[in-house]
């Protein structure tokens, strides 16, 4: 009967080094895990294990994952998108997006245009419908993608 007991051990340390990696969402670890031929049940039992241990936080991972999301110049609907795919409740994405000011997304996304396009650069008008594509594209709602391209045009106009 030392068996049970040693393949929680090894889901455990798996699961430890992982975390040790990176934060991991539970269906990400717990998809990790079950790829590595170990029996559900006892992978959900030990992930609740870290839980209770304060080792696994799907909220923990949520805050770590949109500030990575937003240094990298994404916006919220892309980060929103991703989170859901990393199998975050609904709940939990919408109450850490809420912590993010509205003025700081337009600024991210003022930034990713900016490094995009370089500082001083005149835009047509297909290149403006380039770089709106751009930003929706990292998923930047309509009036953040306005605000960064009246930034932009009154950046040009101050230099």
């Amino acid at each position: 009967m030392t068996e049970p007991q040693s393949q929680s051990s090894l889901i455990r340390m798996k699961a430890m080094d992982l975390l040790a990696r990176r934060e991991h969402s539970f269906f990400e670890l717990k998809s990790k895990l079950l790829k590595k031929d170990f029996n559900e049940e006892q992978v959900v039992t030990e992930l609740h294990r870290l839980i209770d241990d304060n080792l696994l936080s799907d909220s923990r991972f949520t805050e770590i994952f949109i500030s990575s999301r937003k240094e990298q110049g994404k916006g919220p609907l892309r980060i929103e998108s991703e989170l859901q795919k990393r199998g975050i409740d609904a709940a939990l994405i919408t109450s850490h997006l809420a912590n993010v000011d509205e003025n700081e997304w337009s600024e991210i996304a003022c930034d990713a245009l900016e490094k995009k396009l370089g500082k001083g650069k005149q835009v047509d008008y297909d290149k403006k419908l380039k770089f709106m594509r751009f930003l929706s594209n990292r998923g930047f709602k309509d009036f953040q993608v306005i605000e960064a391209l009246k930034h932009f045009a009154s950046s040009d106009n101050n230099e």
